[in-house]
């Protein structure tokens, strides 16, 4: 095979990329930099001309309030790809984006990306496609249990086992990993996208408010609770009456929260439990002293480790920097050759 010098180049100074592509937020790790990009997965797209007019950021705010030929979509789903061409789209951006952060902009980068553990052949191959055709060199797909193990720091390549629950946008993962891959594991599409659709609901039915996705993840912050609080207290719920159409606010209170969101929390509750009964015998004492480590935004949820615990009977404490896990495990795996050779043995991987 012979090399022009611009292939020489772009091999010899192509930037190691790796990439948490989230129903929520993506998050993109560049080598030497950090993470240079933590933005909503979200695009406005104007439907006249199919124009893309904000990316991230800036296409969030427009969430709920765009004239009707303006579009502001999440182009995926419970962690999948619900659009391709939006998504391959967004993916260019943030690239782009991540590249010219760092100031290095040379060459094609190498990328890691973080994929459901439980998605599909077809879904493994669109997420493929829509990160080569942003213009990447080389990609790589990982499972994003197996990322957000390496993320936290767990000896997934010792013969210890180790468990990691990634909680986010539109998935929760549950895997015990050990000798450099998973053992179990466990995906459902219950996670923070339907602890929201639960505050809608709540809000719906019982107080016959209509409020927004927006609205509902800040009452999330605000008041949800997966365990009972030390101190409970009051949350401002407000939306449009269904009776009246006009403005209306109530206030509940965090006790009635964690009621409406305990289907959800328990959905999640049963994953990590379902992994449990199918992990070998000879792990448990290992997970036992090590306990379950938690990752992805819903970590954050107050009392979730203490319900967890409660259930399982195991110890369980949030990672360091849960929502960044999966792209720190991403990044390091590029550069980790057991963890790359495990990417590679357990889903597509290729180059161009």
């Amino acid at each position: 095979m012979v090399w022009s010098p611009f292939d020489w180049l772009s091999r010899r100074f192509s930037p190691d990329v790796g990439i948490d592509l989230g129903t929520a937020n993506t998050l993109v790790s560049v080598r030497g930099r950090g993470i240079v990009v933590n933005e909503p997965s979200v695009v406005a797209i104007n439907r006249i001309d199919n124009s893309v007019l904000a990316i991230g950021k800036q296409a969030k705010t427009m969430v709920g309030r765009t004239p009707a030929h303006i579009v502001a979509t999440r182009p995926l789903r419970d962690g999948v790809i619900s659009d391709f061409d939006v998504t391959a789209r967004m993916l260019n951006h943030f690239i782009h984006e991540a590249l010219q952060r760092s100031g290095i902009g040379i060459g094609r980068p190498r990328v890691m990306v973080g994929i459901p553990g439980g998605a599909t052949e077809v879904e493994k191959r669109a997420i493929f496609e829509a990160t080569r055709s942003a213009g990447s060199r080389e990609v790589h797909l990982i499972e994003e249990p197996m990322a957000a193990a390496i993320g936290a720091g767990l000896p997934i390549f010792e013969s210890t086992g180790s468990i990691v629950v990634d909680i986010g946008g539109g998935t929760t993962e549950v895997a015990v990993c050990s000798m450099g891959g998973m053992v179990v594991s466990t995906s459902t599409r219950v996670a923070g996208d339907e602890i929201d659709q639960a505050i809608i609901t709540y809000a719906r039915q019982v107080h016959n408010i209509q409020i927004g996705e927006a609205s509902a993840e800040k009452i999330k912050i605000a008041g949800a609770s997966a365990f009972p609080l030390e101190e409970e207290r009051d949350v401002t719920l407000s939306g449009r009456d269904l009776s009246t159409s006009m403005p209306k606010i109530v206030t509940v209170t965090t006790v009635e929260l964690r009621d409406a969101i305990s289907s959800a929390v328990s959905s999640i509750m049963d994953a990590v439990l379902r992994t449990m009964e199918i992990t070998p015998a000879e792990l448990i004492p290992d997970i036992m002293q090590q306990g379950i480590a938690l990752a992805g935004g819903g970590a954050y949820l107050p009392g979730l480790d203490r319900r967890m615990s409660q259930e399982t009977k195991f110890p369980v404490y949030k990672a360091d920097s849960p929502l960044t896990c999966v792209v720190r495990g991403c990044a390091e795996a590029l550069n980790e050759t057991r963890a790359l050779a495990a990417a590679d043995g357990q889903v597509l991987a290729g180059r161009r």
